[in-house]
């Protein structure tokens, strides 16, 4: 019997004829299907199957391209469930965020809503005192220089006098 060296390339020819480009559109489709396997496996597994070889003689298929798909799979498996976690995480903390925001504009609210109360109270009970003047002066010569001089020839609004202490306050 003829012996072959370890590997021996046996070339295939395709010929421009509506037969072998037919074929050869088939494997290139197979081959497309399962990018696992190369040509060569093909052609192997087509003439093991055209020698009617039976399946306990023919050599199990390679398990490294098995082993190389499962590793990739784990991997993928693992980064999803790494992606998976950060997005909780971030969830989470955005989500604690907007729950602190939400409380601030609540107390917030609540604070406007008390100095409205408190303006309209004072608005509508005592006119305006000699003391509450001299605050509101002050306030209008620390301003820019042309607010302050337009200031003194307006008459005082006790509401604004009354909500400048307030905002000193603040």
């Amino acid at each position: 019997m003829f012996q072959w060296s370890k590997k021996v390339i046996k070339s295939v020819t395709f010929e421009p004829g509506v037969a072998d480009e037919s074929l050869l559109a088939l494997v290139e489709s197979h081959l497309e299907k399962d990018p696992q396997k190369t040509f060569s496996d093909l052609c192997k597994e087509a003439l093991w199957q055209s020698l009617c070889v039976p399946e306990s003689v023919r050599p199990a298929p390679k398990p490294a391209a098995a082993t190389a798909t499962l590793g990739v799979e784990q991997q993928i498996a693992a980064l999803q469930n790494h992606i998976a976690d950060l997005e909780e995480r971030f969830f989470s903390k955005e989500s604690n965020r907007l729950e602190m925001i939400e409380h601030q504009l609540m107390q917030l609210s609540q604070q406007v809503t008390q100095l409205a109360i408190m303006v309209n109270h004072v608005s509508t009970s005592s006119p305006p005192t000699q003391q509450q003047v001299p605050v509101l002066e002050v306030i209008n010569h620390t301003s820019s220089p042309t607010n302050a001089a337009a200031i003194p020839s307006q008459e005082v609004d006790p509401v604004i006098s009354r909500i400048s202490q307030f905002l000193d306050d603040f």
